[in-house]
């Protein structure tokens, strides 16, 4: 049965995924990863290639399974309200895992800072540390997220009210803004006198900024593909369920941004 005799036939609206090879393949790439990077970490292996070729299909998997939800959903018309109300609900689910996430971080940074050991100097940061000076770059950095948040909220209202050269032009300062935040943390860490190496301290300082780092990259990677998308005039007002989600990734990263400044650069000084 072809694709249009399935769709005439369909009494429900939900579509009948067929069959991919992506998700199996996805799961064994990031366990090859994992496993890849923890034995690298811990001297088993004894360079990086192993961790790159992971790396390599995890990216490439990736690529070719959201091309085949993009044809899903722009060329061959399945992704229906119904499907799109369950993608944005998947997302949410996606969403409170990272919110959990960081908030084990934040416990493990509690748990040090609120009652240094003796070991540390029974102060925080411990002895010997000099800790990212607050009001130097990373506040520019949460002011380059901020407005970020702004500027692609004015895209997302641009596009609803059909104005696609504003819609356009504000998806396009948020990219630049975010990649600017990636460079500028990079800058950071390029600079910081403390590694993740120096105890507790740096661990879970780098485990916390690092991760929302990466983060940060994966979202500049989400924006260009909204970006190209938007070009390619596979955006409507009323179906752009991608670019909505890309949007609510974007503000929960804000907000955890504000609380990462609030916490591990200006009370943790």
């Amino acid at each position: 049965m072809t694709h249009l005799e399935r769709s005439r036939h369909q009494q429900y609206p939900y579509h009948m995924v067929l069959p991919s090879p992506w998700p199996m393949l996805l799961s064994f790439a990031l366990l090859s990863l994992t496993l890849s990077l923890g034995l690298t970490m811990h001297g088993y292996i004894g360079n990086m290639n192993l961790v790159y070729l992971a790396l390599l299909v995890v990216l490439l998997t990736s690529v070719f399974w959201f091309r085949d939800v993009i044809a899903e959903a722009t060329y061959l018309g399945d992704h229906t309200i119904a499907v799109r109300k369950g993608i944005n609900l998947g997302f949410l689910l996606f969403v409170l895992s990272e919110v959990l996430i960081f908030a084990g971080l934040f416990w493990a940074y509690f748990h040090s800072a609120m009652s240094p050991d003796i070991v540390l100097g029974a102060s925080w940061p411990p002895v010997g540390i000099q800790a990212v000076q607050p009001t130097e770059l990373p506040l520019l950095n949460t002011i380059i997220l901020l407005s970020s948040g702004a500027t692609i909220t004015y895209s997302h209202h641009a596009l609803i009210c059909r104005n696609r050269n504003k819609a356009l032009s504000g998806l396009f300062i948020t990219i630049w803004l975010i990649i600017i935040f990636v460079t500028c943390q990079y800058i950071e860490y390029t600079n910081a006198a403390f590694t993740i190496s120096d105890g507790v301290y740096g661990s879970v300082f780098y485990a916390g900024t690092g991760l929302h780092f990466l983060h940060m990259v994966m979202l500049a990677v989400m924006l260009i593909i909204c970006y190209w998308r938007m070009r390619t005039y596979q955006f409507t007002s009323t179906h752009h369920v991608g670019f909505e989600t890309t949007i609510l990734y974007c503000h929960v990263l804000d907000i955890i941004w504000l609380f990462l400044y609030i916490v591990f650069y200006w009370w943790g000084v």
